[in-house]
């Protein structure tokens, strides 16, 4: 999520104009639906406007019934055909909740417990401190505890990386906490990508047809895939989209095939609608048939259902802008793999997911027996927080806001100060100065110690850096102030620009170089920050005998 986006979610103390083509055709909100008249294809038509999302799912269940799962917009910018209720969708890190709930049948089995130590199923598994490696639990993987930074080590996989998921999981020994073990919240994806390989290895199969034949085929998902190779064929796939210079565009999907445990499901508004309702039942599967004795099918037992929602790790409760004092919660904890807070006294249970032109919003009220899932193909938090408040807003019969104002509002508050932010550090940067060294003496390759190589090298009168793991990574450096560049992206809709600055040797040579995004927009897996490059020592070159 970018970081624009995470930090207006944060301030409502949760988790984060074009043409539409009209509404997919869908029944109105059904009976169950409080008695106060509201208007969802309004209010979703008027969120996409505002928030330019292009196309959007939504899927409401209430008291073990489908309210809705429809479908608004288009698949696609430019091209006519419409979302419905069984148009596909990546939901990122909503796939944390399969995850968790995976390792929760397991956890009933008899095969793990929560609290098992990693090692004792991953025998090779290491973190950076050998404490840390010894008393890491399978819990631990799932709750954002673990010491290490926001999102660190995501450009292991984020934009496509070769690394494969075991190299990912090996290079975890070589990023640095930021904070001691289960000290503080932050979220991170390498130890989902560690829990869904432990659930690969007692599956004895991969992850993905691990939970498809566990998860997805007993509730009826049948749309759902568990990688972008599985949709080939479908043509009702929903594309990407991102901003270019601030206009929305299409773009092309990133897969992601080494970091399914944390972002692998692709799904729709139907299929999503059952995965709530059996989340909701506490892992009864209502529509499967009972046994001898009357009892409901189930995924997972009930005391599971409760471990995944009760509150594991504290998170800070922030302030929210006055307007948005409404959304303040009293509680705010993560779970397994479910983020844990309230809204007007009721328990929530929820996540959010963040891909490349992708934003997916789920939220839960466990008391009400009430579902909402949001999925959009635009990078927009806000279009899913305005329809989430105003939706629960109405199922839990309470005064209605103008979420969709108040939202936007304050987003248009936090861009314009990143802007300006931005042309501050421009107008005060030491225009007139040069790079200590010639140009030429930047190239070459550099090593970190958790990515490994780039390299910076001539292309056509440029410089060119490129992430050698990351073919998307490349772009040419311009030069900023003193013995700092920024790297613009060929890839501009990653918005993920970022300074790159040379630390020299007393004798003039080349000590270090670190980098840092350049726009608070960037999203925080471009974990740029935390990489610390050291020249690559050349190799010595024998004189020919």
């Amino acid at each position: 999520m970018n970081r624009i986006a995470a930090a207006t979610l944060l301030a409502f103390s949760s988790f984060a104009a074009v043409a539409q083509a009209p509404a997919a055709p869908g029944a109105p909100l059904a009976a169950s639906a409080p008695a106060r008249a509201y208007d969802l294809e309004a209010d979703v038509a008027r969120a996409m406007k505002t928030f330019d999302v292009p196309g959007m799912a939504i899927a409401i269940v209430k008291d073990g019934k489908v309210v809705a799962a429809r479908g608004f917009g288009v698949r696609k910018l430019g091209e006519p055909a419409p979302v419905d209720g069984k148009t596909i969708f990546e939901v990122a890190s909503n796939s944390k909740g399969f995850t968790a709930a995976a390792l929760a049948m397991l956890v009933d089995e008899g095969k793990l417990e929560w609290d098992d130590k990693v090692i004792k199923h991953l025998p090779d598994f290491q973190m950076y401190d050998a404490y840390v490696t010894r008393e890491m639990t399978v819990r631990d993987l799932l709750v954002h505890r673990s010491g290490l930074g926001l999102g660190a080590g995501d450009l292991l996989w984020w934009p496509t990386t070769s690394f494969t998921t075991d190299e990912i999981i090996g290079q975890l020994r070589y990023v640095k906490p930021a904070t001691s073990f289960r000290n503080s919240y932050a979220y991170d994806n390498l130890l989902y990508i560690v829990a869904g390989k432990i659930i690969a290895q007692k599956a004895g199969k991969p992850w993905g047809d691990a939970v498809r034949e566990r998860i997805l085929t007993p509730l009826g998902m049948n749309t759902t895939t568990t990688s972008l190779a599985d949709n080939a064929g479908n043509p009702n796939v929903s594309s990407p989209h991102s901003k270019i210079n601030g206009k929305i565009s299409a773009v092309r999907a990133l897969p992601v095939p080494n970091a399914v445990g944390a972002v692998g499901i692709n799904t729709s508004a139907e299929d999503i609608a059952r995965w709530m309702t059996v989340l909701l039942d506490g892992g009864a599967i209502a529509s499967a048939p009972k046994d001898a004795q009357g009892n409901p099918a189930r995924l997972f037992s009930e005391a599971q259902g409760r471990e995944m929602w009760t509150a594991q790790t504290p998170m800070k409760i922030s302030e929210p802008k006055p307007t948005l004092e409404a959304t303040r919660p009293n509680f705010f904890a993560y779970g397994l793999g479910f983020q844990l807070r309230d809204y007007k006294g009721r328990k929530l249970a929820m996540h959010g997911g963040a891909l490349q032109g992708f934003y997916s919003r789920v939220v839960m009220v466990p008391e009400a027996k009430l579902g909402i899932a949001i999925l959009t193909n635009a990078e927009s938090g806000g279009a899913m927080t305005s329809l989430q408040y105003r939706l629960l807003d109405h199922y839990l019969d309470a005064e209605p806001s103008d979420w969709i104002k108040l939202i936007s509002d304050v987003e248009a508050e936090m861009r314009n100060k990143d802007l300006a932010r931005q042309k501050t550090a421009s107008a005060t940067r030491a225009a007139a100065s040069r790079p200590s060294l010639p140009l030429a003496a930047y190239d070459g390759e550099y090593n970190d110690a958790w990515y490994g190589a780039v390299s910076i090298k001539p292309v056509g009168g440029k410089r060119v850096m490129s992430f050698t793991r990351t073919p998307d990574l490349t772009g040419e450096l311009e030069h900023f102030q003193h013995d700092t560049f920024i790297v613009r992206w060929k890839e501009r809709n990653f918005n993920a620009d970022a300074y790159v600055t040379f630390s020299l040797n007393p004798d003039g040579s080349i000590e270090r170089m670190k980098m840092a995004p350049v726009s608070s927009e960037t999203d925080f897996s471009y974990d740029f920050a935390d990489l610390l490059f050291t020249p690559a020592k050349k190799k010595e070159v024998k004189e020919a005998k």
